[in-house]
């Protein structure tokens, strides 16, 4: 996992929504950052779409900036290509970017493990969070998000986010 203080690692890449391509040092937030590496197919992703958009919606509110990456091997995976990307976006209502890493290297530099992945990031770029979205599983539970909503609200209250930290679960990154 990133180390807690960590800087984020910077990119650019291509926004399957907009087609315009989207920096980190451009898109950052002067209060917070979330960056969430995703994909189209996996079950732990489709499990926490809709809470992951309202709670986007929410934190957006509060200055927080949100980013989705999709770095999937599309060779093996080819429901993650980038057109259908563009088409989840828009079925998810996604209030933020969706990005394609194709050459994997952000994925690598962030040390993304699994979709989906979270990183929260200050407005000077420390990462603050790297974890899970909440304990929640496919057909199992309800996702409410409560592991990065309690980060975000002990961040934005200038508390200290608490070092317990999970590391997220799901569908591993197909690396090619």
């Amino acid at each position: 996992m990133m180390e807690l203080g960590a800087k984020a690692p910077g990119f650019t890449l291509p926004d399957t929504v907009s087609g315009q391509a989207v920096s980190l040092s451009e898109w950052k937030s002067e209060v917070g950052t979330v960056v969430v590496f995703i994909c189209n197919h996996c079950p732990y992703v489709h499990h926490i779409n809709a809470p992951l958009v309202a709670l986007a919606h929410r934190y957006q509110q509060k200055g927080i900036q949100f980013l989705a990456i999709s770095s999937n091997n599309v060779e093996t995976h080819p429901q993650d290509a980038p057109e259908l990307m563009t088409q989840v976006a828009a079925e998810e209502g996604y209030p933020f970017p969706y990005l394609y890493d194709q050459s994997q290297e952000v994925a690598k530099a962030y040390g993304a493990e699994c979709t989906p992945d979270f990183f929260v990031f200050d407005k000077d770029l420390a990462c603050v969070y790297r974890g899970r979205f909440d304990d929640s599983r496919p057909q199992k539970d309800e996702a409410t998000g409560s592991d990065l909503s309690q980060a975000l609200d002990a961040f934005l209250a200038g508390r200290p986010v608490s070092q317990e930290q999970h590391p997220s679960m799901g569908c591993n990154i197909k690396w090619k």
